[in-house]
């Protein structure tokens, strides 16, 4: 079976593909065959040291799949054998090792995709689409002016969708050059901006009437957070999701507290037991299969591929959700 690691931290060149022996599913797994496995920002900060936890060497990347069940452990229901399934890795005790033509996991953990959805769109519900859908549900849009930045990426263009169905009032969007725009705008978004231009923080005020969004959503983090902090209305929501790339020093929370406005952290993990998990997929599987969800994926890439991969989105080139078909 061939599967990717990387053995030292640095750029997408140090991602390698290898042989490994094929896994064997055990008492209560199943066997996935892998048709698509998606690629999260998160893993281009673990590959070069950067995420706000350092990975055990040699470590083998990828924390979400889709599939087809090729073989059952003891106590598994044979009737799995077949099945096309959503393999959220990330929810289970060997969180990772994505990135392969196959892998094992608890068949309680496997979820039902529907035939409507494609096996890449279903790797974008996974850790993004559940990203969105939980934020949503902690910080409840309706009736409020919110911002997505990074609106054309795998969480964001997603959030641009969710935010107008759960009935916010107005959703801005903040992307990186025209292209970006173009698709949050095709995606739902009522007015979007460049978040490449210096002055872009005073544009959200001006399209929020004047005082800022009610609510932004930040699963960026860096610089950026401490700009949208400008384009944060007086009693306004930051909702920030971006482990490891904290962008606020003291003083930027000094004037948060003198403008009323909350800091609220998101952390997706602790708020998925395996039922909510479940449903929660299920849910979004639902919407993109009635096409009331749209998914865009940004890049294809085979597993000799995947520095390739890493190399878009570490350059802040890719849109929507980029997948390794092995």
């Amino acid at each position: 079976m061939k599967a990717v690691q990387f053995s030292r931290f640095g750029g997408p060149e140090v991602l390698e593909v290898v042989d490994l022996p094929a896994p064997m599913p055990q008492a209560g797994e199943v066997l996935i065959r892998v048709h698509a496995a998606g690629i999260n920002f998160f893993e281009v900060l673990m590959r070069a040291d950067r995420y706000a936890v350092t990975p055990q060497l040699p470590m083998f990347p990828g924390v979400e799949v889709a599939g087809v069940v090729e073989a059952v452990g003891q106590g598994v229901d044979v009737a799995l054998l077949g099945r096309r399934v959503a393999a959220p890795l990330f929810a289970s005790q060997r969180p990772c090792g994505g990135y392969a033509e196959q892998v094992t996991m608890p068949a309680d953990l496997a979820v039902p995709l529907p035939d409507e959805v494609p096996f890449e769109e279903a790797t974008a519900l996974m850790v993004q689409g559940l990203t969105a859908l939980h934020l949503l549900r902690q910080s409840q849009p309706e009736g409020k002016t919110v911002l997505v930045p990074a609106a054309a990426g795998g969480v964001g263009s997603l959030l641009v969708q969710l935010a107008k169905a759960k009935g916010a009032a107005k959703v801005i969007a903040a992307a990186g050059g025209a292209g970006k725009i173009e698709l949050a705008l095709s995606l739902g978004a009522d007015v979007a901006i460049d978040y490449t231009n210096p002055d872009w923080p005073a544009r959200v005020r001006e399209l929020a009437g004047g005082e800022g969004a009610d609510i932004i959503y930040d699963t960026v983090g860096g610089a950026l957070t401490a700009l949208s902090l400008q384009a944060l209305a007086p009693g306004g929501e930051l909702v920030f999701a971006a482990l490891g790339r904290y962008g606020l020093e003291p003083p930027d929370l000094e004037a948060m507290i003198g403008r009323n406005q909350s800091l609220r952290g998101f952390a997706l993990l602790p708020l998925l037991s395996p039922d909510v998990l479940r449903a929660s997929l299920s849910e979004l599987f639902q919407l993109a299969a009635s096409g009331r969800l749209r998914v865009a994926i940004g890049g294809r890439f085979g597993l000799d591929q995947a520095g390739e991969a890493h190399r878009l989105l570490d350059e802040r080139r890719s849109t929507g959700k980029v997948v390794l078909v092995p």
